[in-house]
């Protein structure tokens, strides 16, 4: 596995609402930059977060897509697309979704990378896509990618090798918190499975109070 390409975005607009007014900033045009990049704990360098209460930070610093997918997109919505589209960071030659867990690892040169959770679509990406139903066609796909937290800085360019290295301990696959992100789990067992993986703070909080609501009631 190799990268394809290595994408950056600036704040730009975002239009697709209803007025004007709806317009906000984004950082999720990105776009192919040549390297080295510089890759710290809170992401590639130069590379815009418009709204950090939902995107980025360390947990999610560095979003992956595969060109399998790009592929797959490609002939599903019958119109080319180039890297970046998805704001994805680094875009793979092989990447397979459900093939991934929470904690396993990406190593590019001194760069290590932890999957930590699946992208879940928003209405950014819809607008984006300039296709209003897009959020649930994404979710339908079961195409996510994975966001990765640093473990260990380094810089990347098209071209690194990629190495993928599995999670050692309990697997909780990408694609069953994807799922359990539209359908939550109500069991105490499924929830401790989840918070005893390296999951995102985003999405590890909800989990929490959900097991401690559950633990309150037994």
């Amino acid at each position: 596995m190799k990268i394809v390409s290595v994408n950056v975005g600036r704040a730009e607009p975002l239009q697709g609402g209803k007025t004007e007014k709806d317009a906000y900033l984004t950082g999720i045009y990105k776009r192919p930059v040549t390297g080295p990049i510089g890759v710290t704990t809170e992401g590639l360098a130069g590379d815009c977060i418009g709204n950090l209460t939902y995107h980025g930070g360390p947990d999610q610093a560095v979003y992956l897509y595969g060109m399998p997918d790009y592929a797959w997109w490609e002939s599903t919505l019958g119109r080319p697309l180039g890297p970046g589209t998805f704001g994805e960071n680094l875009t793979l030659s092989e990447l397979d979704n459900s093939a991934l867990a929470l904690g396993d690892r990406f190593s590019i040169g001194e760069l290590i990378l932890e999957v930590t959770s699946p992208r879940i679509p928003c209405a950014t990406l819809s607008r984006r896509m300039g296709d209003s139903a897009f959020l649930k066609k994404f979710r339908h796909a079961e195409r996510p990618g994975p966001y990765c937290r640093v473990l260990r800085e380094g810089s990347v360019r098209v071209g690194d090798a990629v190495r993928h290295e599995p999670f050692s301990g309990v697997r909780v696959t990408m694609m069953e918190i994807f799922h359990t992100e539209f359908v939550p789990s109500k069991e105490a067992a499924t929830l401790r499975r989840h918070l005893a993986a390296p999951l995102a703070i985003r999405l590890r909080l909800p989990k929490e109070e959900a097991l401690a609501k559950i633990e309150g009631t037994a």
